[in-house]
C-alpha cells in the first residue's frame, strides 16, 4: 500500500506492537565488516516477523559469514522511524517502506542495478519499473503490490434487501443506510493515521479527484477532492459509519466487518488472510468494483510498497545487500511471502502462479489500469505524511476545503 499503501498508500496494517528486534542485536553502523546488514522490515501482520526469521536463517545457512540483523517496524511507527533514521544517519541497509524517491533525490540510496543482478532487474513487472524510477533511473525494488476492491457482506446484503453491491456513491449511501436499520455499520471508514490517503484516494479517483493535475502539479485541494471529502463526510454525520473514523485503523475496520458488523469496506488481497480469516474464515463476502460518483467509470487503486538500498560505509555494504536481495528475489522467496501474506506480485515469476486463485485473480486482473500515488515526487513523503494527521479531521469537526488547503500548502512548500 502503505502509503502510504498505498499509501499512499502505506500497504501495511496497524498491529500494536511498536517497534521490535528480531534478537540477534542491531548497530547503527550496520556494514561496517562487509558481510553484516540491517533490515528494516515493515509489520504486515504476525505472519511477517515468522518469514522473515525463516528466511534470513536460510539466507545466513546458504552465506558462510554474512550475517542480516532484523528490526520489525509498526506501520503506525514507519514514518516516525524512518525520519529519525535519516535526521540521524542512522540509516539500515535495507529499508521495506512506501516511498523512495526523496532518498533519491538526496544521494542517499543505490541505484536498483547497483544492487541487484541483471537477471533480478527484468523479472520486475514493467508497471511497477515505472513506479520505482527517480529522473529515469530506478532507485526503489519493488517489494510487493496491491489493488484496492469494495469488500461487502452478502449475509447483510440479504438481510437488507439488497441484491447488487452499489455502482454508485448514492447506492452506496443508500445501501449503507439499508445496512444499519438492520443493526448493522453500513460502511467503514478508516481515516486513522495508518493509511487514509489510500483510502481518500479510493474515492476521490472515482470522483475525478487526485493528488496532482494533468501536468503533474500538486492539486489536493482541488474543487472534486473537496466534494469527496463533503461525501465522506456526509456518510459519518449520518451515522452510516463506524464511530470516530478520523482514528480508526484498517485492522478494527476489518476485524468488525469480519464479525458480520459492518457491510461494506474497501480492502485489498491481503484483507482475507490478514483481517478476515483469522477471525471468520466462514464469512459470506465478496469484492467489487470501487463505486464512483457516477456510477459508471470505475477506477481501482494501485499500491506499492519497496525495499529501498542505503549507501553506507563508502559502499563497502554492497555487496552484501545484493546477496540478500537476490535470495530474497528468487521466485520460490518472493512467492512464500506473497502467498503468507496475501499480497500481489511485482515480479513475472511470481505472477502465473497467483492468478490461478479465483479470489486473487481478481485483484491481478485489476493491477494494469491502477492508478497510483505521486510516489516518484519526492515531496511525497512530507504530503503522505500531512494526509494521515489531519486528512480524517475534514469528516469529524474541520472543514474539508482548509483541511486541503493546508495539506495543499505541506505539498508546495516540500516540492
Amino acid at each position: 500500500m502503505k502509503r502510504h499503501f498505498v499509501g499512499v498508500v502505506a500497504v501495511g496494517m496497524t498491529v500494536a506492537l511498536g517497534v521490535s528486534g528480531c534478537g540477534k542485536g542491531s548497530s547503527s553502523s550496520g556494514g561496517s565488516d562487509g558481510k553484516t546488514i540491517k533490515f528494516v522490515a515493515a509489520i504486515y501482520d504476525d505472519n511477517t516477523k515468522p518469514y522473515w526469521d525463516a528466511l534470513i536463517k536460510d539466507f545466513e545457512a546458504e552465506n558462510s559469514g554474512y550475517k542480516v540483523n532484523l528490526e520489525m517496524v509498526d506501520w503506525t511507527q514507519m514514518d516516525a522511524k524512518v525520519k529519525t533514521y535519516v535526521q540521524t544517519k542512522q540509516v539500515p541497509d535495507i529499508l521495506n517502506y512506501n516511498a523512495f524517491s526523496d532518498f533519491a533525490r538526496d544521494g542517499l540510496i543505490y541505484k536498483a542495478s547497483e544492487v541487484v543482478s541483471p537477471a533480478t532487474l527484468s523479472d520486475f513487472t514493467p508497471t511497477f519499473v515505472q513506479q520505482a524510477q527517480y529522473n529515469g533511473t530506478q532507485y526503489g525494488l519493488p517489494f510487493i503490490s496491491s489493488a484496492r476492491l469494495l469488500f461487502y457482506n452478502k449475509d447483510l446484503f440479504e438481510k437488507a434487501g439488497i441484491s447488487d453491491p452499489p455502482a454508485s456513491w448514492a447506492e452506496v449511501k443508500s445501501d449503507a443506510a439499508k445496512i444499519k436499520k438492520t443493526g448493522a455499520i453500513g460502511y467503514g471508514l478508516p481515516l486513522g493515521p495508518e493509511e487514509s490517503q489510500a483510502e481518500f484516494y479510493s474515492w476521490a479517483m472515482n470522483n475525478g479527484g487526485g493528488w496532482v493535475d494533468a501536468s503533474g502539479k500538486w492539486a489536493i485541494n482541488q474543487q472534486a477532492n473537496i466534494d469527496t471529502l463533503d461525501f465522506l463526510r456526509g456518510l459519518n454525520k449520518s451515522k452510516l459509519t463506524q464511530p470516530n473514523p478520523e482514528t480508526t485503523d484498517r485492522k478494527t475496520v476489518f476485524n468488525q466487518f469480519a464479525q458480520g458488523k459492518i457491510g461494506m469496506a474497501i480492502g485489498g488481497p491481503f484483507t482475507k488472510a490478514g483481517f478476515i480469516d483469522p477471525v471468520n474464515k466462514d464469512l459470506n463476502f465478496d469484492v467489487a468494483p470501487l463505486p464512483s460518483k457516477g456510477g459508471s467509470e470505475h477506477n481501482t487503486l494501485g499500491v506499492m510498497d519497496v525495499l529501498a538500498a542505503f549507501k553506507k560505509d563508502d559502499g563497502k555494504n554492497k555487496e552484501a545487500i545484493k546477496k540478500f536481495l537476490d535470495f530474497f528475489y528468487q521466485k520460490d522467496n518472493t512467492s512464500k511471502f506473497l502467498t503468507t501474506e496475501g499480497f500481489l506480485p511485482v515480479t513475472k515469476s511470481a505472477g502465473d502462479a497467483l492468478s490461478a486463485d479465483p479470489y486473487m485473480k481478481q485483484f491481478v486482473d485489476a493491477l494494469p489500469t491502477c492508478k497510483f500515488a505521486p510516489t516518484s515526487n519526492p515531496a511525497w513523503s512530507a504530503v503522505a505524511g500531512a494526509v494521515k494527521q489531519d486528512l480524517g479531521t475534514a469528516v469529524a469537526n474541520e472543514d474539508p476545503k482548509k483541511v486541503l488547503d493546508k495539506i495543499q500548502e505541506t505539498a508546495e512548500k516540500a516540492g
